[in-house]
């Protein structure tokens, strides 16, 4: 264990939502506890990615969480986490240890998913972890890359409706139908 770690405790994501058609992907940094509880992506009631994902692609929170994860994946939706472990004391992203981060292994994930060209960070530490520990050695060409507000409930600042307008380009240009 290293030093400054040993009263975090150590946190393992899981693995992508995606399909092989992918054409997107959406990045958070890691599960936060409730998630993690309920073997779930973004499993916090008031966190706000369901009800956007609901009004993009017809995944709400009130369809069960197999129906939203296939309703995802049939809009060429991907979704993961930048880390694949690290430690931390909270959910909050401002809690992980720099030191602890491990990220997830994204070249092979990208030679699985040839097809993605947009990636959306779901907030900065999102971002901020895979512009640090991941692009650098990452040899895939023309990704375009979006960082969008946080739908975790910390982010108070941002109301749902304004998430919302923000997350919209997410689900621009896609043609499908919900339900």
């Amino acid at each position: 264990m290293r030093a400054g770690t040993r009263h975090k405790p150590y946190t393992r994501g899981f693995p992508p939502i995606a399909a092989p058609n992918a054409t997107l992907l959406i990045l958070g940094s890691m599960p936060s506890k409730a998630s993690l509880l309920a073997n779930q992506y973004y499993a916090h009631p008031r966190n706000a990615f369901w009800p956007i994902m609901g009004a993009l692609f017809g995944a709400g929170p009130e369809a069960p969480y197999a129906r939203r994860v296939r309703v995802l994946k049939q809009a060429g939706v991907a979704v993961w986490d930048v880390l694949a472990s690290c430690t931390r004391g909270s959910s909050l992203d401002s809690d992980i240890d720099e030191r602890s981060i491990v990220p997830n292994d994204f070249a092979s994930f990208f030679r699985a998913h040839p097809r993605i060209e947009r990636v959306f960070f779901n907030g900065a530490k999102a971002e901020a972890s895979f512009r640090r520990h991941v692009l650098p050695r990452l040899a895939v060409a023309a990704l375009r890359f979006e960082r969008l507000p946080s739908t975790s409930p910390a982010n108070a600042s941002w109301s749902h409706a304004r998430k919302l307008r923000a997350w919209r380009i997410v689900g621009a240009g896609w043609c499908g139908t919900s339900g």
